[in-house]
């Protein structure tokens, strides 16, 4: 009778649980997105993305992402890269157009996005990725962690990557609105109330120096603004002169309250439309 039984609950407990992840076949696309319930990568034909030459104002994170891109991408040491600061200046667009520029110069090189709330998962994830024949540049966006978020620790295992360490064919790249990836006025609230302020929020507030690479982000000038504008009107074709564009793309900027990239290119949508002209996906 009792044999019976776990027997039965041994049936059950099969049904309920999800099958293993079958092998990924990573030839069928260049990027990924991670799911879980249950594990899956899901390929991504066509990515959303601008071509890195349209990217204005962040010269100097561009050409360091790229460096380090190219050489993870060719085999060699590379650093994880956090990019971080003001909203709607390029960071996630800047993390997939140097993907797309390092693939067109033969590079072999694969992206993955796994999303904040999903990274409790993430061993499981590198562990597929970790025995594929292919490199790859895992991609969170808009990472963040509130004062009572454990998923912190679960990043963890993409930057140190435990005993076993990162695997050698993974980089890991993140966007986020913080520096050290969790508000200031919790950091500050922490360090008050604990017995040792020092130690409180150290472990999370470590997180940020455990990526080789800060690559910050701040408010374009109004000049930048603008040549983000007429780079894209003159790269998708868009006909409007100079003291139109200026006069429009202005009162666009004073009626969302900011000034930006993706102000910008919402901007250039607004005005591909009323022109008639098809634009990719931003």
């Amino acid at each position: 009778m009792t044999e019976s039984l776990f027997a039965r609950i041994a049936e059950a407990l099969e049904r309920i649980a999800p099958a293993p992840l079958a092998a990924p076949d990573f030839a069928a696309a260049e990027a990924f997105v991670w799911h879980v319930s249950p594990d899956r990568l899901i390929p991504v034909e066509q990515v959303a993305r601008v071509d890195i030459g349209l990217l204005i104002g962040v010269d100097r994170a561009r050409d360091t992402l790229l460096d380090n891109t190219r050489r993870f991408a060719r085999g060699l040491p590379a650093n994880n890269a956090l990019l971080w600061g003001s909203r709607g200046m390029g960071k996630s667009s800047l993390v997939k157009a140097v993907h797309a520029a390092v693939s067109a110069e033969g590079l072999p090189l694969k992206i993955v996005e796994l999303q904040r709330e999903d990274l409790p998962s993430v061993g499981r994830l590198l562990t597929h990725l970790r025995d594929a024949p292919h490199r790859f540049l895992l991609f969170c966006d808009d990472l963040s962690f509130s004062h009572d978020d454990e998923h912190y620790k679960s990043l963890k295992a993409v930057l140190d990557g435990g005993i076993e360490g990162r695997p050698d064919n993974v980089v890991f790249y993140a966007t986020s609105n913080r520096r050290h990836l969790m508000p200031r006025d919790m950091i500050e609230n922490e360090r008050s109330t604990a017995i040792n302020p020092g130690e409180a929020v150290e472990e999370k507030v470590s997180l940020s120096d455990r990526f080789g690479l800060w690559l910050g982000f701040h408010p374009c000038s109004q000049d930048e603004y603008l040549a983000m504008i007429r780079g894209y009107a003159d790269a998708f074709g868009i006909e409007i002169d100079d003291d139109t564009l200026r006069a429009e793309a202005i009162e666009w900027q004073a009626t969302r309250g900011a000034r930006s990239g993706r102000v910008a290119w919402q901007y250039v949508t607004d005005l591909a439309g009323r022109r008639g002209v098809s634009i990719p996906r931003g």
